[in-house]
């Protein structure tokens, strides 16, 4: 049957330090409306907020910065040496992602019907999300390159990044599932050509001129 297209929310995701926040702005770039986990994260966990109360009340008050918001480094240091306290951690943080996440795609979709809105999220896999967009980009690097990048990014040490990189789902599986991939090691004029290759595509989807043809 033929059906006109709507806002389309693509999951955007990739290992740790692949490259996938460069890429995200190069799809920004391109046009597409940008919704960073991250950020959100960041978001619902500000001072007071129910999520921030709940960080502290688990993992004490040594996870806290001088001016009393999270030290996302000392409680990074925690959660990615005990996989419990991972998930403890994922349970105050991601449901609130999530509802934020919902509430600024319905946004984007009232503001523009065409949108392509990507969801730059990390966890997408391991967080389940991968069931609530309707395609999945991942974003690729050698395990030397994510390794160099953490050293030099967040000064962490060799054992250190690739306890970062393992804590998360393996790339190879990660790849398998995606519907489109692009490596975060080419060079930036290169990579820019392909997202803009993608992203047309992805407008394509998005956009109700182009009816498509559903088997």
């Amino acid at each position: 049957m033929i059906s006109s297209a709507a806002m389309i929310l693509i999951g955007l995701t990739g290992g740790v330090a692949t490259g996938k926040s460069t890429v995200a702005q190069m799809f920004k770039q391109c046009g597409a409306i940008i919704i960073d986990a991250d950020e959100l994260a960041r978001k619902v966990v500000q001072p007071d907020e129910p999520a921030w109360r709940d960080i502290v009340r688990i993992f004490g008050k040594e996870v806290l910065s001088p001016d009393r918001t999270i030290n996302r480094q000392a409680l990074g240091s925690i959660v990615f040496k005990s996989p419990a306290k991972r998930r403890q951690l994922e349970r105050i943080v991601h449901p609130r992602v999530a509802r934020e996440q919902q509430r600024l795609t319905k946004e984007a979709a009232q503001k523009d019907p065409n949108a392509v809105v990507l969801y730059d999220v990390p966890l997408l896999f391991e967080a389940g999300i991968d069931k609530r967009v309707q395609k999945i980009i991942v974003v690729t690097a050698d395990q030397q390159t994510q390794i160099a990048r953490l050293k030099r990014r967040n000064d962490l040490s060799r054992a250190e990044a690739l306890r970062r990189i393992r804590s998360q789902m393996p790339l190879s599986k990660k790849i398998r599932e995606a519907d489109m991939v692009i490596d975060g090691t080419l060079p930036r004029a290169v990579g820019r050509k392909r997202v803009q290759d993608v992203f047309t595509v992805l407008s394509q989807l998005a956009s109700p001129k182009s009816p498509l043809l559903i088997t």
